[in-house]
C-alpha cells in the first residue's frame, strides 16, 4: 500500500507482480544455452560480451528471479541494453519466448527498483502523451506544426534550450508535420464495394506519418474497400509493454479491442509493423478475454493485405528509381512478413529493388530504445548509413514509423539525398499517376 501511494502504482492492476519470478523461471528454463542466438544478437556483435547476449541475459534473469543475484545497476544495464528485437527468439531451436521473458524481467525491475522521481515524471508525461486521446494527439501535432512553420523550433534548437530539456535528439527526428485534420469515421470506395476494412492509426503516426495513413486509405478505396476509422482507438501499448508497464499496456489493449467491435470488418489494417506486432499480442496479454483473441486474428499489415488480395483492374505507372528496402525487426521476427513489401514494390514497373544489407540486424530505433541507449543505437544506425552511402538509392522504404524517423535523421545528418517513406506511399504515387491517365 505504501509503495502504491508513493509511486502511483495500482497493485490490483499491475499484472501478477507476485508471480513474475515464477514466470521468469518457467520461461528461462527452456533455454539450453546452445549459443545459436549469439551471432544474431546486435548488442553481442558490438560488444562480444556474454552478458550482452540473449543466452547471457537469460542466465542473469534466471539468477535474479532465483535470488542468486542482487538487483544492481550493472545487472540492470545489461538487461536495458537489450533491443528486444526478437532475432534470437526467431532462431531459437528450443522456442524460448525471449520477448515475454525480457518484458517480465523489466516489469519486475520497474516494480522493485523504480527510477528516480524526475525520470518517472518525464516518462509518465511522454507515455501519457502517446497514449492520450486522438484529440490530444491532434492538438500536439498542431502545436508542433506551428512551431516548425514559425521557426520557433529552430530558435529553441539554436538557443540550446532543446538540448537543456533533453529532447534535442527527439526533435531532430521530427519530419515536417502535415496538417492535422480529424479523421472521418468512414471513407467509402468510389466504385463497387469489395468489402469493409478498418484502419488502425496508432499514436505517433497520427502526428508524424499522416502521409502513409492517407495513402493507405486512398489505395484501399481504389482496391474497392470501404475504410472505417474508429474514433475511440489509441496507442497500441508497445512502448508500455516493452518498458516495464504491462498494466498500462493491457489498459490500452482493452481500449482498442472495444474500439474495433467484434465481427465486421474482418480485417484491421496497420501501417506500422511495430503496432501490428503488438496488436497481434492482445490475445496473449488479455488471455482471459475472448474478444482479444478474435481481435488479434483480424490484424493485417498493409503490405501483406494488398499483396495477398490483388485485383486484376489495378495498374501502376512505371518508376525508374532505385529503392533500398529496410526490414524492421517487428516485420521480420514478430510478424514474419518481411517478403510482403518486396512483393508490393515489385508490382511497380521499372523499379529496382535493393534489400538493405544486414537487414537481419536492428537499425537501433527499437521503439524508445534510441532515446534510452543512444550510444548503442547510433552505432547500429551508423552501419545502416554506411550501407546507404555505398548503395546510393533514391528512396529508402521501411514499414515502421519509428525506424523511418530514426533512419531519416541519420540520413539527414550524413548529408545524403535519400527520401525515406513507407512502401505504400511509393505504391500509391504510381497508382495515382496511372489512374490519372
Amino acid at each position: 500500500m505504501v509503495f502504491s501511494l508513493l509511486f502511483n502504482v495500482n497493485l490490483t492492476r499491475f499484472p501478477s507482480i507476485l508471480n513474475l519470478d515464477t514466470e521468469i523461471r518457467n520461461l528461462a528454463d527452456r533455454c539450453v544455452a546452445c549459443g545459436l542466438c549469439l551471432p544474431l544478437c546486435p548488442t553481442y556483435r558490438k560488444t562480444r560480451n556474454e552478458a550482452e547476449s540473449p543466452r547471457g541475459r537469460i542466465a542473469l534473469m534466471r539468477a535474479l528471479a532465483d535470488g542468486e543475484l542482487a538487483l544492481t545497476t550493472g545487472l540492470t544495464s545489461h538487461l536495458e541494453l537489450c533491443l528486444a528485437c526478437g532475432a534470437c527468439e526467431k532462431a531459437c531451436p528450443s522456442h524460448v519466448a525471449y520477448g515475454r521473458l525480457i518484458n517480465a524481467s523489466r516489469a519486475s525491475i520497474f516494480f522493485n527498483r523504480p527510477p528516480p522521481f524526475y525520470q518517472r515524471w518525464i516518462r509518465r508525461v511522454a507515455l501519457g502523451i502517446v497514449s492520450g486521446k486522438t484529440n490530444t494527439l491532434r492538438g500536439i501535432g498542431k502545436l508542433l506544426r506551428f512551431c516548425q512553420q514559425t521557426g520557433l523550433l529552430w530558435l529553441l534548437r539554436t538557443a540550446g534550450i532543446l538540448r537543456l530539456l533533453g529532447i534535442a535528439k527527439l526533435e531532430a527526428e521530427l519530419p515536417p508535420i502535415r496538417r492535422q485534420t480529424p479523421w472521418l469515421p468512414f471513407y467509402p470506395s468510389p466504385g463497387k464495394s469489395h468489402g469493409d476494412v478498418a484502419l488502425f492509426t496508432g499514436c505517433i503516426a497520427n502526428i508524424t506519418d499522416r502521409e502513409t495513413l492517407e495513402a493507405t486509405i486512398r489505395v484501399l478505396n481504389h482496391f474497392g474497400y470501404d475504410v472505417h476509422v474508429p474514433p475511440d482507438q489509441g496507442c497500441c501499448g508497445a512502448l508500455h509493454q516493452h518498458g516495464g508497464e504491462p498494466d498500462k499496456a493491457r489498459s490500452l489493449a482493452r481500449q482498442n479491442v472495444h474500439a474495433f467491435p467484434a465481427g465486421k470488418p474482418n480485417a484491421i489494417i496497420t501501417t506500422a509493423s511495430g503496432c501490428a506486432a503488438m496488436l497481434r499480442e492482445y490475445g496473449q496479454i488479455l488471455e482471459d478475454e475472448v474478444p482479444a483473441k478474435t481481435f488479434s486474428d483480424r490484424i493485417f499489415d498493409i503490405s501483406q493485405f494488398l499483396a495477398d488480395d490483388w485485383p486484376e483492374h489495378v495498374s501502376l505507372n512505371s518508376l525508374n528509381k532505385r529503392i533500398a528496402v529496410h526490414d524492421p525487426c517487428t516485420l521480420v521476427n514478430a510478424l514474419r512478413q518481411d517478403d510482403k513489401p518486396y512483393e508490393l514494390l515489385n508490382k511497380i514497373p521499372g523499379v529496382e529493388i535493393i534489400p538493405l544489407p544486414e537487414n537481419n540486424l536492428c537499425c537501433g530505433a527499437a521503439g524508445a530504445y534510441h532515446l534510452r541507449q543512444p550510444k548503442m543505437a547510433e552505432s547500429l544506425r551508423a552501419d545502416k548509413i554506411e550501407h546507404l552511402k555505398r548503395l546510393g538509392p533514391d528512396i529508402l522504404a521501411t514499414s515502421n514509423i519509428g525506424c523511418a524517423m530514426y533512419l531519416a535523421a541519420g540520413i539527414k545528418e550524413a548529408g545524403l539525398d535519400i527520401e525515406v517513406v513507407h512502401p505504400i506511399v511509393v505504391f500509391e504515387r504510381q497508382l495515382q499517376v496511372a489512374s490519372s491517365k
